[in-house]
C-alpha cells in the first residue's frame, strides 16, 4: 500500500450519539462490467478482468484496516457481484442492504439515502456506478493529499475506494455544499501497475 493511501488512525470512540458526530464514508465503484451490449444493463455481470479487480480490492481493503458497518449496494448485478467478491477478504464481514436507489442515482439521491441507512452508524460503504459515485466524492472532498485529489478530480476507475471523512456527520452530507469532507484515501488496482522502482 502506497504511504498516499495509508489509513488515519481510527479514532471513532462511540463518543456521543450526536447526529454530528464524524463519520467515515468508503466509496466503491464495481468493478469492469461486460460490454453493454451483452446484457439488459441492470443485469450485466462482470468480467474476467472485473472479478479479479474485485477480489484484489477484497485484499486491499482487508490489510487496508479501514471498518465499515453496514454495505449499502445498488442491486444491479455487477455490484452485488463486486461486493460478493469483496467480502471473503475481510476479517468481519458487515451487513449488506441491496437498496433501488442507488442504483444510477445523482449524487443527491446518494447522499439522501447515506443519511437515511447511516444513521447511528459511523463506517459506512457504500458500492455504486458512474457517473453519480464519481460526482458525490470529488463534490464531498474538499481537502487531502492534493495529488490524490487531481487523480480523484480525473476518473474514479472500475474497482476503485475513496475513503472519506466528514467532520459534520451524514446529516451534513450535501454534495457540493462547502466540500466538508477530507480525502483519507483513494486507491484503485489501475493505479498499481507499472511499478515505479
Amino acid at each position: 500500500m502506497s504511504p498516499a493511501a495509508a489509513p488515519h488512525a481510527t479514532s471513532s470512540s462511540s463518543s456521543s450519539s450526536d447526529s454530528a458526530a464524524p463519520c467515515r464514508l468508503l466509496l466503491v465503484r464495481h468493478a469492469k462490467a461486460v460490454p453493454k451490449h451483452v446484457a439488459e444493463d441492470f443485469e450485466r455481470s462482470l468480467s474476467d478482468r472485473g472479478r479479479a479487480e474485485a477480489a484484489e480490492t477484497g485484499r486491499w481493503l482487508a490489510a487496508s484496516g479501514f471498518e465499515f458497518h453496514l454495505v449499502l449496494c445498488s442491486p444491479a448485478r455487477r455490484t452485488r457481484e463486486t461486493w460478493e467478491l469483496i467480502a471473503p477478504a475481510l476479517p468481519d464481514v458487515p451487513p449488506a442492504v441491496y437498496d433501488d436507489t442507488v442504483y444510477d442515482a445523482a449524487p443527491d439521491a446518494l447522499a439522501t439515502v447515506l443519511a437515511e441507512r447511516g444513521a447511528g452508524l459511523s463506517h459506512v460503504m457504500l458500492v455504486g456506478h458512474n457517473t453519480g459515485i464519481h460526482e458525490l466524492a470529488t463534490s464531498l472532498c474538499g481537502t487531502g493529499p492534493p495529488e490524490l485529489l487531481e487523480r480523484l478530480r480525473e476518473e474514479l476507475p472500475t474497482s476503485g475506494v475513496v475513503v472519506v471523512d466528514l467532520p459534520g456527520g451524514w446529516e451534513d452530507l450535501t454534495p457540493g455544499d462547502g466540500r466538508g469532507g477530507h480525502l483519507t484515501a483513494f486507491w484503485a488496482p489501475a493505479h498499481q501497475d507499472p511499478p515505479e522502482h
